[in-house]
């Protein structure tokens, strides 16, 4: 006797993480003063990141139109560049360069991420929305509106990242990335509530990223465009659902096609916290190191121990580094390094480095500074061990510290004091001290680029709160033409 077999054809309703995140998008206000402050040092770490990524060819040559000389009415400016771009290119453009260098701001829970990525999709979808409503006679966009929109975006990706590990199966952070900014540019363009969960559902069925480029042996510069991949697509999406694509959603929990079955092991997204401004209140900044943020802490170790084995470097025994297991699980290598990309991805020479030269900065990364012997010879010296202590913390919500504690024996059987830092400067809980350091490195960065007085200008407005937060969009990005 035969059996009818059919799936039920029943159209569910939204899954409930698709509507959580869509009611917070286009309902929650953003009054958190502490958030909106933590934006506009975001938004000038962000774009201070970019100007220093103009000075590498093998970022520049990603930049432009998809076909040279396009000309694109209306369209956003790529900062630093003369280029002037539709929204989707655009948000590549933009999430590229901010991105390239690994010094954006960070953020480390179960899933890492650089929320600071979104900002390739919210200031080259903003820049052109300006000038489209100003040729349209109509109010241009702030960028105030420009600070709210990274706040939540900064929340979405990290509220998702508290307690979800993406990495374990196999998936890059992006993703979310991807998903925030769907999020956020729905709502840009105008999207009603539903049309922001079609645009979140696009956004979780779409082709997701491996972590391949990320890890060795694979480690490669598609890692530092990744981001500004995602947040193209992210646009695209958005577009799409505004000329009336649909949307499908149970997408995360459809049995056997959902994104819960085909790619996260059947387990159902888990939630520390509902949406507010606890992401941008909290972000990491890389501020003195251009270094995978794990590592931060450690770098800032072996610089205080450099004045006392630079004279004595083949002299040294072995190095001890306790670390979370984090680290342990992504950035301890061992090996040959391939390219840049490979080395601000090792914990070994990101300690090595300052250990002999007493600084890390981007050019340490390139194949003539790692040609010098010594710092291979360094690495294979090194051994890596988990603290449980540090690894807790690192997952305690009130700590969130990222420690890393370095000491160095000689082989005569001396040894340096046991350096421990365990938050680095660019954690909330160093504020007051990071600040001016941050405001320092983008003022550097944009005389990179700019002359003084231009980038005079650019710094001062971005100084000043109220007069920042009242200057239109498209009248910023003009700032930061060439």
């Amino acid at each position: 006797m035969s059996h009818h077999i059919a799936d039920t054809n029943v159209r569910p309703e939204p899954d409930p993480e698709l509507k959580a995140i869509a009611d917070y998008v286009c309902d929650y206000p953003i009054d958190s003063a502490e958030a909106l402050d933590t934006a506009r040092n975001c938004l000038m770490d962000s774009l201070g990141c970019a100007m220093l990524a103009l000075q590498y060819p093998e970022c520049t040559k990603h930049l432009g139109p998809v076909v040279p000389g396009t000309v694109v009415p209306n369209g956003s400016r790529i900062p630093g560049t003369p280029y002037q771009l539709d929204p989707i290119q655009a948000a590549f453009n933009i999430g590229a360069l901010v991105r390239w260098l690994d010094f954006n701001d960070t953020w480390l829970a179960a899933e890492w991420g650089h929320p600071s990525d979104n900002l390739g999709t919210i200031l080259g979808l903003a820049d052109h929305l300006s000038r489209k409503a100003v040729a349209e006679g109509k109010r241009a966009m702030t960028i105030d509106d420009v600070l709210r929109y990274m706040v939540k975006a900064h929340e979405i990706q990290g509220v998702l990242a508290l307690e979800n590990s993406f990495n374990r199966v196999g998936l890059d952070h992006v993703v979310l990335v991807k998903v925030a900014s769907a999020a956020v540019a729905a709502h840009m363009l105008g999207a009603s509530r539903d049309q922001v969960i079609d645009a979140l559902s696009q956004a979780w069925v779409d082709g997701q990223a491996l972590r391949t480029y990320r890890h060795a042996p694979n480690t490669g510069s598609r890692k530092s465009w990744a981001a500004g991949d995602a947040c193209g697509r992210a646009v695209r999406l958005a577009l799409m659902v505004m000329k009336g694509e649909m949307g499908l959603p149970s997408v995360l929990s459809a049995p056997r096609w959902g994104f819960y079955a085909v790619l996260f092991k059947g387990e159902k997204f888990r939630f520390q916290r509902d949406y507010g401004s606890y992401v941008m209140e909290n972000v990491l900044f890389k501020i003195s190191f251009p270094a995978e943020f794990h590592a931060q802490t450690a770098v800032e170790c072996a610089m205080q121990l450099h004045a006392q084995v630079k004279d004595r470097i083949d002299q040294i025994d072995r190095i001890e580094l306790s670390t979370q297991e984090s680290a342990v699980r992504i950035i301890s290598k061992d090996g040959p390094l391939h390219n840049p990309a490979d080395r601000d991805h090792c914990l070994q020479y990101m300690v090595a480095v300052p250990l002999i030269f007493g600084e890390l900065t981007a050019r340490h990364y390139e194949d003539e500074v790692a040609a010098d012997p010594r710092i291979d010879a360094l690495r294979e010296k090194m051994r890596v061990v988990e603290d449980p202590r540090y690894s807790k913390e690192y997952h305690d919500p009130d700590k969130r510290s990222i420690a890393n504690a370095v000491q160095v024996f000689f082989k005569d059987g001396s040894s340096t004091d046991k350096v421990e830092v365990e938050y680095p400067i660019g954690h909330r809980r160093r504020r007051a001290e990071g600040i001016p350091v941050l405001e320092n490195k983008f003022r550097n960065a944009l005389r990179t680029r700019f002359p003084r007085g231009q980038a005079a200008r650019i710094y001062d407005l971005c100084k000043d709160p109220q007069r920042l937060g009242a200057t239109p969009v498209h009248e910023f990005m003009d700032l930061f033409l060439i």
